[in-house]
Formats: structure tokens, C-alpha cells, sequence
């Protein structure tokens, strides 16, 4: 099994931004703000905003990408993605998108569609998405009513559950964190 980690921690990058970063309020300083606030959503709409513009640098299009992934904004990631590729850390952090979005639209298929998934394999993340895929490829869920109660092995505690929920839309996929038997975190993805 391969693992994938960023090259950079979200922190450690942000405070070296924080280094190179003029006076005036531009949209990489308002997104830096933004994030170090934890106003991910916000941070991660203002990159969807000013990409065409700032699309060739690499902190903002890092940034923006690392933004939309802590709002779980996942199906943004394809666009910052496509432009990681000039230096090895913008591969690596390239990589680490594309594989949550993989692994999001994949569980999704299975829900909705029931993808086996039990033959692929693809690298593991620290990502809430990515834990999921896994533990579903290795198959330590109990499945009732179309709701995956999934454990996992390696965190004591730690638990998960994966369902569809009805919207006007079309259905969501919500990936409850569930720690000693209480949700402490809801993802929704569409």
C-alpha cells in the first residue's frame, strides 16, 4: 500500500506565505488570512474567484486547492490540480488532490451504483475521504438499511458511517467522524 502525504503541512506553508507577502490586500494575502482564521470556504471561494488571474502561482493555487479541501469542497480540486506541475511539491500536493477526488467519486459510484471496490487500490491519505475509501477496500464495515458503520483498526475510538442522503439535487454522501461513540464531525459531499 502506497501513503501520500503533502510535501508541506497547511500551517507550515501558510506561515512561510506569510514571509513573502506584500503590504496590500491582495486576493493570496485575503485567502491567507482566511485560512489562518479557519474560514476555509470563504478562503476557497476567493481562489475560485481570482484563479484565471493567479492561476501561475504556485502558493496561491496550493493554497486555494488546500482551502477547498478543508471545506470539503472536494470536486474543486480538479482545478487546482491541473496546474501543479512545475516543481515537485506542486506534483506531490497534485497527487494528494486527485486522490481524494478519486477516492470521493468512487464511494460515491458504490453507494449510489454499488462499485465494488474491494480489488482497487489506490494511496493512502490523512484525509477523512481517503481513511473511508480504505477501510471500505479492506472491507471492515457492517453494512444495515444502506448505511456503512465502519471501525477502524488503527485508532482507537474512531469510528465512521457513510450513507446517502436525500436532496433536491440529487443525493449527498455524509461521512460522519464518530469518536467513543459521538459525532463529532458531518462531511457532506454531493
Amino acid at each position: 500500500m502506497v501513503t501520500v502525504k503533502r510535501f508541506l503541512t497547511p500551517l507550515l506553508f501558510i506561515s512561510m506565505l506569510g514571509l513573502s507577502l506584500h503590504a496590500e490586500e491582495t486576493p493570496l494575502r485575503q485567502m491567507v488570512s482566511l485560512y489562518k482564521k479557519g474560514y476555509y470556504k470563504k478562503a476557497c471561494n476567493v481562489g475560485l474567484r481570482y484563479f484565471e488571474k493567479y492561476k501561475k502561482n504556485n502558493d496561491f493555487v496550493m493554497l486555494y486547492g488546500f482551502s477547498c479541501l478543508h471545506a470539503d469542497y472536494i470536486d474543486r480540486l480538479a482545478v487546482p490540480l491541473t496546474a501543479l506541475r512545475y516543481t515537485p511539491t506542486e506534483r506531490k500536493n497534485a497527487t494528494y488532490f486527485a486522490t481524494i477526488l478519486l477516492q470521493k467519486k468512487m464511494l460515491y459510484q458504490k453507494l449510489l451504483d454499488g462499485l465494488d471496490l474491494s480489488t482497487v487500490r489506490l494511496p493512502v491519505t490523512d484525509h477523512v475521504i481517503s481513511i473511508v475509501f480504505d477501510l471500505i477496500v479492506h472491507r471492515n464495515y457492517e453494512k444495515k438499511r444502506g448505511v456503512y458503520f465502519l471501525t477502524d483498526p488503527n485508532r482507537s475510538g474512531k469510528s465512521y458511517k457513510l450513507y446517502l442522503e436525500s436532496h433536491k439535487r440529487g443525493p449527498h454522501m455524509i461521512v460522519e467522524e464518530i469518536v467513543d461513540g459521538k459525532t463529532v464531525k458531518i462531511h457532506r459531499y454531493w
